[in-house]
C-alpha cells in the first residue's frame, strides 16, 4: 500500500514491520502500544492469576509484538526489561493454565473443548501436544473395543 510522506517530529502509524526497518535505518523513534506498560501489565498478569479461566490480552499478538519490540527497539521503551519480565511471567501463567486444561481434557476423554480469549501462538504452542493426545486416546479406545469377528475360546 502507499505509505508517506512522513513528516519530522509528527508520530505516524504504520505497519511494524516498517517501523522495526526505519528504526535500525536510524530513520524514526518507535512508540509502544498502551499496553506496554509495567503498570498495565501488572495489572494483567495479577488478573491472569486470579482467573481460573484465560483472561482477554491486550493484543491477540502481545508475545510476537513483544519480542520484536523488545529486540529491536528497547531503547525506545521505558523499563524494557520489567516489561520483558512482566510479559514472560503473563505467558508462562497462561501456559500453566493451558497444560492443565489440557491435562483434564485428555483425563475425562472429551471430545471437544472450548477455551476462550487464547492467541494463535498460545493455540499452537499446545497443538501438536493436543492432537498427539487425541490420536492416541483413539488408538486406545479402539484396541479396548472387543471385536465382534473374533472367536472367543474356553481353556
Amino acid at each position: 500500500g502507499d505509505l508517506g510522506p512522513f513528516n519530522p517530529g509528527l508520530p505516524v502509524e504504520v505497519p511494524v514491520w516498517l517501523a522495526i526497518n526505519l528504526k535500525q535505518r536510524q530513520k524514526c523513534r518507535l512508540i509502544p502500544p498502551e499496553w506496554m506498560d509495567v503498570e498495565k501489565l501488572e495489572e494483567i498478569r495479577d488478573q491472569e492469576r486470579k482467573e481460573d479461566t484465560f483472561t482477554p490480552m491486550p493484543s491477540p499478538y502481545y508475545m510476537e509484538l513483544t519480542k520484536l519490540l523488545l529486540n529491536y527497539a528497547s531503547d525506545n521503551i521505558p523499563k524494557a526489561d520489567e516489561i520483558r519480565t512482566l510479559v514472560k511471567d503473563t505467558w508462562d501463567t497462561r501456559m500453566a493454565k493451558l497444560r492443565l486444561s489440557a491435562d483434564s481434557f485428555v483425563r475425562q476423554q472429551e471430545a471437544h473443548a472450548k477455551l476462550d480469549n487464547l492467541t494463535l501462538m498460545e493455540i499452537n504452542t499446545i497443538g501438536t501436544f493436543l492432537t498427539q493426545a487425541l490420536d492416541h486416546m483413539y488408538k486406545l479406545r479402539t484396541n479396548l473395543q472387543p471385536s465382534g469377528s473374533a472367536e472367543s475360546q474356553d481353556f
